[in-house]
């Protein structure tokens, strides 16, 4: 089985090459494929002949996305119908990650893959309707929504994620506010990516909820960060009126793995145990990265 992997060189993407098969897997960044040109994608396709592809691209700077929606729809909704077209063409499975923020939040308890989406920003919508042309194209594809992720492979990017925001606020002194009236499950890219890799050898495509269990506030997962990292912060709670982020967020994010649970598959680490993980495996990384 070839998989061929866009976006290898990303937070989820780099964990995934990590686990899948070296000898199988085309890792592709976007220097070898821009998905949004369709003669791009053809030649990927044409190149490699994969069986599986994984798209982890995305544009997801959630607050950029209401004041650029053309290019969030070419990249999350209209490129992700070019992948579904050339998957279907190719005889491909297409694996697609989507988000917790096609719902509004109102719901107040986690989320099944039946509920009924409700996006409240551009972000979500645009990949809401990225899901509804996969689903409309082609028969055998995984869609995944997730939440909250962070990653090794931003640990020293320019991108960063959120823990690596937070401890680099910290360092440079600064008062840090973080809202506490929104709920969500942060998910380390590590356990998505071998959960996604289990999933496919499973054959049972369609809709999945994957993220880390449990659930918590951005504050309390700010302050988590900081008591594992044993760094002094002045940390202080604030809301999401308050913030005023362009992109209206969800509320409450939590998302239930029900067709996990029934595959006899839901088994993600509680979200503070993987964060506990990625610290140490950060500071590990750190450590053996020579500095000049």
């Amino acid at each position: 089985m070839k998989i061929m992997l866009i976006g290898a060189g990303g937070q989820l993407g780099s964990d995934l090459l990590r686990v899948l098969p070296a000898a199988n897997t085309v890792p592709l960044t976007h220097a070898d494929i821009e998905i949004t040109d369709p003669r791009s994608v053809q030649t990927a396709f044409e190149q490699h002949r994969p069986d599986v592809v994984i798209n982890t691209t995305a544009f997801h700077r959630v607050d950029e996305c209401e004041s650029q929606m053309e290019r969030t729809f070419q990249v999350n909704t209209f490129a992700v119908r070019g992948l579904a077209q050339a998957c279907k063409q190719f005889g491909a499975v297409l694996v697609h990650f989507s988000t917790d923020f096609v719902f509004s939040g109102e719901k107040q308890e986690p989320y099944v893959e039946t509920d009924r989406p409700r996006p409240l920003s551009v972000y979500g919508t645009s990949k809401l309707a990225g899901e509804h042309l996969v689903a409309a194209t082609l028969e055998r594809h995984f869609l995944i929504r997730t939440c909250g992720l962070y990653g090794l492979g931003g640990s020293r990017s320019k991108g960063g994620n959120f823990v690596e925001t937070m401890l680099r606020l910290a360092a440079q002194g600064k008062t840090i506010r973080v809202v506490a009236d929104q709920t969500v499950t942060p998910t380390y890219t590590a356990d998505l990516a071998g959960k996604v890799t289990q999933l496919i050898s499973t054959q049972a495509f369609g809709l999945y909820h994957i993220t880390n269990n449990g659930w918590c506030s951005w504050f309390e997962f700010a302050r988590a960060i900081f008591d594992l990292s044993g760094v002094s912060a002045d940390l202080k709670p604030t809301t999401s009126e308050a913030f005023g982020a362009p992109a209206r967020r969800p509320v409450y994010s939590v998302l239930r793995h029900q067709r996990l649970e029934s595959l006899g598959l839901d088994d993600m680490p509680v979200w503070n145990a993987s964060l506990r993980r990625y610290l140490a495996e950060r500071a590990q990384a750190w450590a053996a990265t020579p500095t000049n």
